[in-house]
This record gives structure tokens, C-alpha cells and sequence, in this order.
């Protein structure tokens, strides 16, 4: 059996439960969170609820006010699967608001659920498991991430940065393919494809082609890194505007791609104002891409390692960096960033470059970028060399590895 590995918001989840009556922990399917609710150690007592467990659902929907009978503390998994349960929580919350009674996990975004959200409204506070990053595979969330360190020193701390193996990109941040626990990658993803598609989809919405939809979620993946043009998508996908809008939404409902907002609050004319589209795991985009298994760089592997990039800025800064936010930064025909971090102390901007060298013109969007953001505090320039460089004013180039560290 593979060791528990700690995650680095379950400090966020006991601190929430001891302040909230409810806490939501929601993510895209097999992340980890069951296996979270099970193993940590200060949510181990609680009485724990699972209603991908047929005989529990059933129970729950006979007589939901019985299962919840008592003062015992519940976790109930997978609790978008039976919404009604929520107004039996609600009841039971406005009885009593003592901290912690209710811990509810699922596989869909709780927020953009309506009847689900509005049933909650100021009872509970939501939280995201992202895919596992680098610092939980290698058991190092005890450690201060070196962004966090950037932000509160001015530098970063001085430690190795091996490089990322293309195939810990490939392999992404679900817990049975990056922890070693299947032999078969490809087969574990398509396995996983086919649960989504003939599970989750299904219980989200009514979509009656799932061959249609699996079309548009390979032709996604294919665009995964790029700003979203919905019109070409449509077409290419033999869909019409609307419903390729609906399938993309039950895609970000359930966790399987993000959108990434652009960062406007410049004075640049001509910017893009559509989001990007980013899978939630690397890993999967890899698999749908069709992305082979050795260690050559492929292509869309930049989009790859983008992708990578951005689920572990995710997973650091849901935790670390309370309130920040991420974009990307573009303006037509000239000048580009990857990501933008906006904190509370100030704007990073990030540029995802994979190669040991770059040039000049390789720092013309940071560069522009810090020119006409007020709020700019340091510009990054991410590559696969092993020492960290200042580069420029406010700008650094740094090993991809450390910033993610």
C-alpha cells in the first residue's frame, strides 16, 4: 500500500473547520480526496459518509434527516450526487452553527452549481484540490515554497534545482499514475476518460452524444495553452456555438479544464481579452493529445509544460498566497506573458521558457509588462537551466524547478 502523503490544504481545511460549519473541498475526480478524509490524521474520527456507496445514497435519499441524526461531525464524499442532502445540512447549520459539523467533497465545482451554491450561501467556504505537485510527490510541504520566500526576502533560497523529467510532465498530478501506483499510464487515463464521460457527464447534464463530446474534449486538449477561439472550435468539432459553450462549461463544472482569465489592468491598447484554456492536469492533457513515453520533447510539449507549470502555481498559491490570482498577459501581435500572479504584495509575471538559454527577445513581454503595470513587482523568466540569474531590472531568470519548489 503507497505511504499516505501529506497534502498541503489539509492545514487549510482543519483551519476552515474550526471556523466554518461547513467546508466544501471540491476537484476534479481522483485527485485524492477520499483518500484525504481517511488518512488525515485530524479528520480520521469523523464519521464518514460516501455516497458513491450505492447503499448509502439510497439511504440518503429515503430518509436523509435519519442519516444525519445526532451530533456526530460527517464527511460525505462525492455529495453533488445527491443534492437534496444539502437541505437537511442547511437546516441542521441554521439549528446550529457550531464549527465543523460538515465536510463535503466532490468531483464537480460546487460554485458553479446554482441550486447547490445558493442552498450554501454564507454557511460554507470552498476549497479546490488540485492534482498533486511536485512539493507533495517529493514530501517537501513542510518546506517554505520558494515563491513565498521571493515575496517575503527578495530572493530565492539557495538549493538545487534538478531538471523536470519530460515524464513526470506526461505523468501529471493524479495520485495512481505520479505515485506509481499502475505500470500503465495510458491505460489508467483511458480508463479514466471513459469513467468521466459515462459517469460524471452524464450525472451533470443531460448530453445525449458522448461520442460528440468526447470529440470536443480531444480538439480541447489540442488547444490546451492557447487563447480560446469558441467559433473555430465549434467548427472543427461539427458543433454549433451553444453547445460547444455548454460542453466547455461542464468540462470547467467538473474540474477537467480551467480558463485563464487575461490580466487587463495595464494601459496597453490591443489586448486580448479572451481567456486561455488550460487542462487541470498535464497528465491527461498528455494522454488525450496523444504525447508519447520517452524522455525527447514533443510537440505541444510547450503547451505541456505550461500546463504542468500552472497546476503547481495553482496548488502552492491556493495555500500559501491567500487571494491570489492568476492570468496570462497579451497583446495582439506583439508582446506576451504566460502567467500573471497577482498577490497582495505586489504583481509577478511570470514566462515559461523550455530550453538552458534564451535570448533578448525572449525577455520583451516581461519587460513591456513591467513598463505599464503600476503594481509590477518582479518579472520571472522560468527555464531548464540550474542557476538563478538577475537579468535585468526586476527580473530574474530562474530554473523551472525552484519555482516550483
Amino acid at each position: 500500500m503507497t505511504e499516505y502523503k501529506q497534502r498541503e490544504i489539509s492545514s487549510v481545511i482543519i483551519h476552515a473547520l474550526e471556523n466554518m460549519p461547513v467546508v466544501v473541498l471540491a476537484g476534479m475526480r481522483q485527485t485524492g480526496k477520499s483518500t484525504l478524509l481517511l488518512n488525515q490524521p485530524e479528520l480520521k474520527n469523523r464519521k464518514y459518509l460516501n455516497f458513491d456507496d450505492f447503499a448509502i445514497l439510497e439511504a440518503a435519499r429515503n430518509n436523509p434527516e435519519g442519516l444525519l441524526a445526532g451530533k456526530d461531525r460527517y464527511s460525505i464524499d462525492e455529495a453533488q450526487k445527491f443534492p437534496g442532502i444539502l437541505t437537511v445540512i442547511k437546516r441542521e447549520v441554521d439549528r446550529d452553527r457550531k464549527p465543523g459539523r460538515f465536510l463535503l467533497t466532490g468531483s464537480a465545482n460546487f460554485l458553479l452549481l446554482r441550486d447547490i451554491a445558493e442552498s450554501l450561501a454564507g454557511r460554507a467556504v470552498y476549497l479546490t484540490l488540485q492534482p498533486f505537485t511536485r512539493r507533495e510527490i517529493k514530501s517537501a510541504t513542510g518546506r517554505v515554497p520558494a515563491l513565498v520566500h521571493f515575496l517575503e526576502h527578495g530572493e530565492f533560497p539557495a538549493e538545487a534545482a534538478p531538471a523536470i523529467p519530460w515524464m513526470d510532465i506526461l505523468k501529471g498530478g493524479m495520485p495512481s499514475v505520479c505515485l506509481g501506483q499502475v505500470s500503465d499510464r495510458r491505460l489508467w487515463f483511458q480508463g479514466y476518460e471513459q469513467t468521466y464521460l459515462e459517469r460524471d457527464v452524464r450525472a451533470l447534464s443531460q448530453v445525449a452524444d458522448l461520442v460528440t463530446f468526447r470529440r470536443l474534449l480531444q480538439l480541447a486538449a489540442l488547444r490546451n495553452g492557447q487563447v480560446l477561439k469558441q467559433s473555430e472550435l465549434s467548427r472543427d468539432a461539427k458543433l454549433n456555438v451553444m453547445t460547444t459553450s455548454r460542453y466547455l462549461s461542464l468540462m470547467e463544472v467538473s474540474f477537467v479544464l480551467r480558463r485563464l482569465p487575461p490580466f487587463l489592468r495595464n494601459p496597453c491598447s490591443r489586448l486580448i481579452k479572451s481567456p486561455k484554456l488550460y487542462f487541470t492536469d498535464s497528465g491527461l492533457a498528455a494522454y488525450l493529445t496523444g504525447q508519447g513515453g520517452s524522455d525527447a520533447f514533443k510537440p505541444l510539449g510547450g503547451a505541456l509544460l505550461e500546463c504542468y507549470v500552472l497546476q503547481n502555481l495553482e496548488g502552492i498559491a491556493s495555500v500559501h498566497l491567500p487571494g491570489a490570482r492568476l492570468f496570462y498577459w497579451h497583446v495582439q501581435g506583439r508582446h506576451e506573458v504566460d502567467f500573471i500572479m497577482e498577490t497582495s504584495r505586489g504583481t509577478i509575471a511570470l514566462e515559461i521558457k523550455n530550453g538552458s538559454r534564451w535570448e533578448d527577445k525572449d525577455l520583451s513581454g516581461l519587460r513591456t509588462f513591467a513598463a505599464n503595470t503600476p503594481s509590477f513587482l518582479a518579472g520571472f523568466l522560468g527555464y531548464a537551466g540550474s542557476r538563478t540569474v538577475k537579468i535585468g531590472d526586476r527580473i530574474w531568470a530562474v530554473p523551472i524547478p525552484l519555482l516550483l519548489s
